[in-house]
């Protein structure tokens, strides 16, 4: 009978507890817009998501394989079997922490920097893929929020110029069920790339114990980190649905239609190149490209420092977490 080391089991579990929180965190990207314009009911949507997002997950594995060996150096980190839960402890509490205030902050960033945290204190810097880190991490980051702005300002602007002459409550109508859609694949786009993260870490988790000989992800890593997400989705995040939906600024069901298909097209091509982007960030910027089409004062520019704050602060807080978690972890020597 094959012996699966305790500390194995629990980085696992502690690892579908971080993707169940990126579920419950993250719900809001999919859904805030829906509910906001009062499209779908909150419960409906909820489950709508939850199901998309499982289906998401399991249609990719490029994001996966990024985390799993595109942060962190495999081979300098090999002795280390504590990284992986410190990383995931940093990104869970500080998921915690800005779920507690209501701030949509990256589940993303918080794991890729509970990553960077645990392995620079495992090996100091050169335990770091810096190249990929610049590439797939930070260029991602600054370029994706400013992409999606972009796109859901044109797409926005297109559907006005188009539209102009159009009765508002016909056109309303119209877009309600056209938000459905919308939504629909902005839920699937979450879970092609939030859930890859989670089967990322563990596929590094399995590596590091010697499970796998190169990091791939498992069917069954697929399938289990797949039911999380979408088990925490379903238990909503209504506290980052009210400040995405309403605090940003009023939706209309067109405004939302633009927001969520040009978040999704953006986080979609980016998870086709492998890059583990931030879905709120994405989604959040969007929101300000359609608002500002509407007028510039239409958006509550206060909400948007409070969410930069909140980004500029997700990776080297998480880092820092993880840090401390990696050192207590040593301290009790847990692992060899």
């Amino acid at each position: 009978m094959l012996e699966i080391p305790l500390l194995l089991i629990i980085i696992i579990v502690v690892a579908l507890i971080f993707d169940f929180t990126n579920g419950a965190h993250d719900c809001a990207n999919a859904i805030a817009t829906v509910v906001s314009t009062r499209v779908m009911s909150p419960k409906a949507a909820v489950i709508m998501a939850a199901i998309l997002n499982f289906v998401g997950a399991l249609l990719g594995e490029k994001v996966a394989r990024t985390l799993g060996a595109g942060i962190v150096n495999t081979d300098m980190v090999m002795g280390s079997q504590i990284l992986v839960l410190a990383a995931l402890c940093g990104a869970i509490v500080w998921n915690l922490i800005t779920w507690y205030f209501g701030l949509p902050s990256s589940s993303s960033h918080a794991l890729i920097g509970g990553l960077m945290g645990a392995a620079m204190c495992h090996g100091g810097m050169n335990s770091l893929n810096g190249h990929s880190i610049v590439m797939k991490v930070v260029l991602p980051l600054i370029l994706s929020p400013l992409v999606g702005f972009a796109v859901s300002y044109l797409v926005m602007t297109t559907l006005m110029l188009i539209f102009w002459r159009a009765h508002r409550q016909r056109l309303n109508r119209w877009f309600s069920k056209l938000q459905i859609l919308s939504s629909a694949f902005m839920a699937t786009s979450h879970g092609l790339n939030d859930a890859q993260k989670t089967m990322g870490i563990i596929a590094l988790a399995l590596f590091l114990f010697h499970r796998i000989d190169t990091i791939y992800i498992p069917f069954w890593v697929k399938i289990v980190c797949a039911l999380a997400m979408a088990l925490g989705t379903a238990t909503g995040g209504w506290k980052i649905i009210k400040t995405m939906g309403h605090g940003i600024f009023k939706l209309e069901p067109a405004h939302g239609f633009a927001a969520e298909t040009s978040a999704s097209l953006v986080i979609t091509g980016a998870s086709m190149m492998g890059a583990p982007i931030s879905t709120t960030h994405v989604a959040s910027a969007s929101i300000f490209g359609v608002g500002v089409t509407k007028r510039f004062s239409a958006v509550r520019w206060g909400v948007a420092g409070n969410l930069v704050v909140a980004w500029i602060m997700t990776i080297p807080a998480s880092a820092f977490i993880a840090a401390l978690c990696f050192y207590v972890f040593s301290a009790l020597q847990m692992g060899d």
